[in-house]
């Protein structure tokens, strides 16, 4: 365990003694956004490395047709590398942060520092169609987990420390700083505050640094606005906003479905090959979905859509406009299945780059549709509605309206498209939202009711655990137990005034008995050998499940049945009870740990 040389005990007496909590947070914030940012460099160069090996090398002398075969080559080498070398299983990026910040108090196994490393850009260097945002929030979050861990830091510096690395990876990827500190607040449920707004500041600054001195001035979607926006403009932004939201319903649902088509397959061979060989026939006969896709953005933002689409496999005549346009909608349609496909078959890799694809193409089809149905006096810009489209996807499929809005904003070096942004973000949010409650980040974890939001008491009972708040000093009673037996077994033995029933053989509970319900009896001996337990016994107001109910659930169970004990069944077995006042009180102390 870190932290118990000697010299390091040293260190760590010699900090606490002459740097505060807060200085110490804010070095520890600056070391965290570094390392997160060259956790970018490296999983960025890795990645182009395979890619240009594979597509300038081996398809300039082979054949096309080995789109085919490199994703399940990929698929595999992943697979052999999880087994044998890293010997765990590599979960996605941020929803496996989300788990460590919910249900782990912030803790991320050593594994996890290079899990991602190591097979994220073989996912996607072999054509996985996904991106690299999720491995690398990943991979500094684990990395900053750690950090905290050797110094000992308590469970809500562990949670901003994480939110620091997302802000480092997201702004060293994209070189949009005050998008990567919105990101970390919106995805991690953090708290903007005075304190923990300075060490996300330092560590988006610091990773910005490290892609500035790694890859100079270049930017992942280099952009200026040529035109801005106009009054006219807003009934398309409207619908843009309209259609962002119904491609993200079809993004969330379509992704659900395939991840559990998945799940029901046991062996990770079978997914592997599976996966790979439908994403192989995908690739071969779409090309553009390789990867992650920025080319195909570019090319659509600088207004070439005819290069984006030129490996197209049927051939089709790329000068008539409708004809790219259905190229550019099979794209939308088939991006998220790609995707899917990837994580199904075991690849390692995020979401953040197939939404924002997704997102790019839809609004430049929404434009050109436009633009070309002959009722518009004057055209509308499709590399405005190319980037607007970004945000509305980015809004609804990751339920962050505000990074998608401040995230274009910054790759776009001006706010002349802030209002359209909004515009669209938030209509396409707000309609999501009905329909999708959570994010794909975060469906699983909220259909559990084990994540993380702002909601202050709801994230304090999603940190509680059920175990450290039963109580089993309950003194038993069998249902063929007499009122005698009762009386002298439990009643004299006990200092509590309830005590559960439970079946003589299977110890399935059958209800409980409250000290007022025998009182009137207890002295009366003559009925001693005539009362049997289940006589007077009651069914309580509420049963409390260990492995289904969370604390969120169980503190409603209390509110609504007015109950001050409720018993605790796992599979229909007695196991102890929870008293109002424990829970009460293990709530005040996890209040005061997330807080302080």
């Amino acid at each position: 365990m870190q932290g118990k040389h000697p010299i390091f005990k040293k260190i760590l007496i010699w900090r606490a003694k002459h740097i505060s909590h807060k200085q110490f947070v804010y070095i520890l914030s600056i070391l965290v956004g570094f390392t997160s940012g060259v956790g970018a460099v490296v999983l960025k160069n890795l990645t182009h490395f395979i890619q240009h090996l594979l597509e300038n090398n081996l398809l300039n002398y082979l054949h096309n047709a080995f789109y085919f075969v490199f994703p399940i080559i990929g698929f595999a080498l992943v697979y052999l590398i999880m087994k044998y070398v890293i010997r765990h299983k590599v979960s996605h990026g941020i929803p496996s942060t989300l788990y460590a910040i919910s249900k782990r108090k912030g803790i991320m196994k050593r594994y996890q520092m290079l899990g991602s490393i190591l097979t994220a850009p073989i996912t996607v260097g072999f054509g996985g169609s996904v991106g690299l945002e999720g491995p690398t929030v990943a991979t500094g979050a684990a990395i900053s987990s750690n950090i905290s861990r050797m110094f000992r830091m308590n469970q809500k510096t562990k949670t901003l420390l994480i939110g620091c690395a997302a802000a480092g990876a997201l702004s060293s990827i994209f070189k949009a700083p005050v998008a990567a500190i919105i990101f970390a607040v919106e995805v991690f449920s953090l708290d903007l505050t005075i304190v923990s707004m300075l060490p996300l500041l330092l560590a988006s600054l610091s990773g910005i640094f490290t892609s500035y001195f790694f890859f100079g001035d270049d930017i992942l979607l280099p952009f200026k606005i040529e035109e801005g926006f106009t009054l006219s403009d807003i009934p398309f932004y409207i619908i843009l906003g309209i259609c962002s939201a119904f491609v993200s319903i079809y993004f969330t649902e379509v992704y659900d479905r395939i991840q559990n088509f998945f799940d029901g397959i046991a062996s990770p061979v079978k997914r592997f090959l599976i996966g790979g060989i439908s994403i192989g026939i995908l690739i071969y006969f779409i090309p553009p979905l390789y990867g992650e896709g920025f080319d195909v953005l570019n090319n659509l933002i600088a207004g070439n859509p005819e290069k984006a689409m030129v490996n197209n496999f049927f051939n089709l005549d790329l000068s008539n406009v409708w004809i790219v346009i259905t190229l550019l909608l099979g794209l939308v349609i088939f991006k998220v299945i790609a995707s899917a496909l990837t994580f199904g078959a075991g690849g390692v890799g995020g979401i953040f780059a197939p939404t924002l694809f997704m997102g790019g193409i839809m609004g430049n089809c929404v434009a050109k549709i436009a633009n070309n149905c002959g009722l518009l006096n004057a055209p509308i810009s499709e590399s405005n509605f190319t980037l607007v489209g970004m945000a509305g996807l980015l809004a609804g499929v990751l339920h962050a309206p505000l990074t998608a809005i401040f995230l274009i904003a910054e790759l776009t070096s001006g706010y002349e498209l802030f209002v359209p942004l909004m515009l669209t973000a938030a209509i396409s949010f707000g309609i999501t939202k009905i329909f999708a409650p959570h994010s794909v980040y975060a469906m699983e974890l909220g259909r559990k009711g084990e994540l993380i939001t702002h909601d202050k008491d709801h994230a304090v009972l999603t940190l509680m655990e059920i175990d450290k708040v039963i109580e089993t000093n309950f003194v038993t009673i069998t249902t063929k137990m007499t009122l005698g037996e009762i009386v002298h077994q439990a009643v004299v033995k006990s200092n509590r005034n309830i005590f559960p029933v439970v079946d003589e053989e299977t110890k399935e509970l059958r209800g409980v008995i409250l000290l007022d319900d025998i009182r009137s009896i207890m002295f009366d001996q003559t009925l001693y050998n005539d009362v049997l337990a289940s006589e007077v016994m009651q069914k309580p107001p509420e049963i409390i499940n260990f492995t289904t109910d969370k604390m969120t659930s169980i503190m409603k169970k209390f509110q609504d049945s007015g109950a001050w004990n409720l018993p605790v069944v796992q599979n229909n077995v007695y196991i102890g009870f929870i008293s109002k006042s424990k829970l009460l009180t293990a709530y005040r102390r996890q209040l005061i740990n997330y807080t302080k």
